[in-house]
């Protein structure tokens, strides 16, 4: 492999980019997934391939080391090419963003018992941080957090309910935020434990997730003090370090999977004939197009801009709040005028077009809703305007 650098980064990508479209995408139409995502045993069959083609967690260097959020998003992409691109290569989330955290503050001993079977490709994750809003709980505000940690000698014992906790139905390591007295705490745990206790898979309108979103039940969890994530009260403090490039790279993939069904529409409108002239040369469609074309360098761009700050160091809470916005809804726009170009063919499942759509219709809300980030980012104005 060259070394560091953009032709490091180049060479990696376009790796993955040929693994994915030749061999993960003649699996889109495999039957192996169930209502909420692939099954395990092809995200197995895929990782193993991915393994062998040596494109298997590429993000992660053989040393451990990380490559930059503006590597990373060169990488998850490509990744997201397909919708099954990232669960192949192991970019997706919600271990992607365990991995990230894990690796900036879990101690060697969590390393090497949590974070490394993750990095093979052996084990999935989950993060257990939104609760039921239903019941009061934490949903896109985690300071209503309702789950409980109470220290009993050199052990802590956990309690509450979480919600649309991604990937936990067959997850081997759990992260799971509670407030002890203290303030929010997050605990590396062994899954599955019985004490988490699935209530039930929701059907939710995406399907690239394996495991889906479930509604779990924590009952009398016992986890050892030493499986604490720093100190009791840094929960929120080491959730921000995973919080803001989880959300942008949430926007890479995505990008990945809008620019293929973008392809695809585009194929589609410059060969497929209608009153008597291909679809492209219709200007309705033709401009649709072109929109995308606009719609996806925006979004490259800020995805580009938020990585460059977040590189800097900083946590980046504003930028990225900013960047899921603009992409997400740029993303969604791309995806909607896909569907619309392809006409039936487009809400058909004869293309991944489809797919993506709901996908990116579900990503809006995903990693906080458009709303509540743009109501964090009024905060922000009217403190500045204070301080001016």
């Amino acid at each position: 492999m060259s070394g560091a650098g953009p032709a490091r980064t180049a060479e990696i990508a376009a790796r993955v980019e040929a693994f994915v479209r030749d061999v993960v995408v003649p699996y889109e139409k495999d039957p192996r997934r169930d209502d909420h995502g692939p099954t395990d045993e092809l995200v197995a069959e895929l990782r193993s391939k991915a393994r062998a083609a040596g494109v298997l967690t590429p993000h992660i260097l053989a040393d451990g080391s990380h490559l930059t959020q503006r590597e990373t998003a060169v990488v998850l992409k490509a990744s997201g090419l397909s919708p099954l691109g990232p669960v192949a290569v192991n970019t997706a989330a919600p271990d992607e963003g365990n991995m990230y955290l894990l690796g900036k503050v879990g101690s060697p001993e969590m390393k090497e018992r949590f974070l490394k079977p993750m990095v093979e490709g052996r084990a999935r994750s989950a993060f257990f941080m939104t609760e039921p809003a239903g019941e009061g709980g934490a949903g896109s505000d985690p300071s209503m957090m309702q789950t409980t940690a109470v220290q009993d000698g050199n052990h802590w014992v956990v309690n509450g309910r979480k919600a649309f906790i991604t990937g936990a139905q067959g997850a081997k390591v759990g992260i799971v935020m509670a407030k002890s007295a203290d303030g929010a705490c997050l605990f590396l745990v062994d899954l599955p434990d019985p004490a988490i206790r699935v209530d039930r898979v929701l059907h939710t309108i995406d399907s690239s997730m394996p495991g889906g979103h479930a509604i779990l039940t924590i009952d009398n969890l016992r986890v050892p003090a030493d499986q604490m994530l720093g100190q009791s009260g840094d929960g929120f403090k080491y959730a921000q370090i995973r919080l803001s490039p989880a959300r942008l790279s949430h926007c890479m993939r995505w990008f990945g999977a809008c620019k293929r069904a973008n392809e695809i529409a585009t194929a589609y409108a410059c060969t497929r004939q209608a009153f008597g002239k291909p679809l492209i040369d219709h200007e309705g469609v033709g401009f649709m197009l072109a929109d995308n074309m606009i719609d996806l360098k925006q979004a490259e761009l800020m995805i580009d801009w938020c990585a460059d700050v977040l590189d800097t160091g900083v946590l980046g809470t504003t930028e990225s709040s900013m960047a899921k916005v603009a992409v997400s809804e740029a993303l969604f726009r791309i995806a909607d005028r896909c569907v619309q170009v392809m006409g039936g063919t487009g809400v058909s499942g004869d293309t991944i077009v489809e797919q993506v759509f709901r996908e990116v219709r579900a990503f809006r809300i995903y990693d906080g809703p458009t709303e509540v980030h743009k109501w964090s980012l009024a905060k922000k104005i009217k403190r500045d305007a204070a301080k001016a």
